[in-house]
């Protein structure tokens, strides 16, 4: 312990990736300071989103010491372990519940007892990545890195829609001794294309629409195209009116690229149609394949780390273009674990059809084992 706390504690700025620093943070036990966050602006400090977020750390972890100053915009965190058990959460409804489960399923598979958390707020909005985009996507990831069990599933009991949320998610993983490396290097043809529209406290007809907009572009590619209307009635509908559409490729491989659209919050400009929602999401599905890799562009940075944690072997993941998200990602990986990825670009034919430059990203794992895992 006194070699932990001997270390001096990472120094950052600003508000951005607040979130990436604290998980890192937690995984290598590095102490993290934050400073300036937002202090030039109106209403210094950090948001309610990002104290909910660091809450809900508190909550899994045991022993972590965190200090905000008078006005938040400075923060110091010193990690706990990861504890785990079960855990309730209001999730603040300014950012939705993707914002919070992200970050739990980075943490989730290295806790000291499984994890099953309730999460309550925002299950779908236009900023972050849906309950259902996770469901459909980040948890098969998991599967490949060897995390997988009875417990592993994402439940949305009950939908919630931006503002005013309302919804439910039982999130539950099960504890992994140590994550297996990976060799995704060929993402493989598309082979099928699922997906869902959901639809609350606006006529069922809705999701229908969006179906039919969705298919009419989509058709055109691949035959097998099934999208399921999901219309939930009654309490849990949560309390905020709305639609959308989270559309999921599948490849022969088991590579699956995602795309996913919400309609505009009630009150919070003009509202859309489900028509061009529909074709919309279509249009970025196709975009995602375009930039292809093995991985979709939502959860590189989850790959990214699970391929830093793994046991000391080589891993490799064909990624399309990096977003900034994960380019950020990767300088953080580098200042808590130490790890600098072999990252090698391969250009794409024009005639081969294979979409965008793919980069393909190579590492060995830290041999990260889970240190709080019970022995029984």
């Amino acid at each position: 312990i006194a070699a932990k706390g001997g270390m001096a504690a990472l120094t950052y700025e600003g508000c951005n990736f607040l979130r990436q620093r604290l998980v890192l943070s937690t995984l290598s036990g590095k102490r993290v300071k934050i400073r300036n966050i937002r202090s030039r602006d109106d209403e210094p400090g950090l948001r309610d989103f990002e104290a909910s977020f660091i809450r809900l750390l508190d909550k899994v972890t045991n022993g972590s010491r965190i200090e905000i100053n008078q006005t938040g915009t400075a923060l110091f965190y010193q990690p706990g372990l990861l504890c785990g058990g079960s855990v309730e959460h209001e999730c603040n409804v300014q950012r939705s519940i993707g914002y919070y489960l992200e970050a739990l399923i980075m943490l989730a598979p290295f806790m000291k007892n499984p994890l099953k958390a309730i999460l309550k707020g925002v299950t779908n909005d236009p900023i972050d990545p849906s309950v259902d985009l996770l469901k459909a996507t980040a948890v098969p990831l998991m599967k490949m890195f060897g995390i997988n069990g009875e417990g592993l599933e994402i439940k949305v009991v009950k939908r919630g829609i931006a503002p005013r949320g309302g919804g439910e998610v039982h999130f539950s993983c099960p504890v992994c001794r140590a994550l297996k490396p990976v060799l995704l290097t060929d993402p493989g043809k598309i082979k099928r294309i699922r997906g869902t529209a959901y639809s609350v406290r606006v006529s069922p007809q809705m999701a229908n629409r969006i179906v039919d907009s969705a298919r009419s572009i989509l058709n055109k590619f691949i035959p097998d195209i099934y999208i399921y209307t999901d219309h939930m009635k009654g309490a849990s509908s949560g309390k905020s009116p709305g639609f959308g559409l989270t559309l999921v490729a599948e490849t022969v491989n088991g590579t699956l690229l995602s795309a996913e659209l919400a309609s505009t919050p009630q009150g919070q400009g003009d509202p859309v149609l489900p028509e061009e929602l529909g074709k919309n999401c279509a249009k970025l599905l196709l975009e995602e394949i375009y930039r292809g890799g093995c991985v979709d562009s939502n959860n590189q940075s989850l790959a990214l780390l699970y391929m830093t944690l793994d046991q000391q072997d080589v891993s490799k993941t064909l990624l399309g273009p990096l977003s900034p998200y994960t380019i950020e990602f990767l300088r953080h990986i580098r200042d808590f674990f130490q790890i600098m990825f072999k990252i090698e670009t391969q250009k794409a034919d024009e005639d081969e059809q294979k979409g965008g430059d793919k980069v393909l990203m190579t590492c060995v794992g830290v041999g990260y084992s889970n240190i709080s895992k019970s022995h029984k």
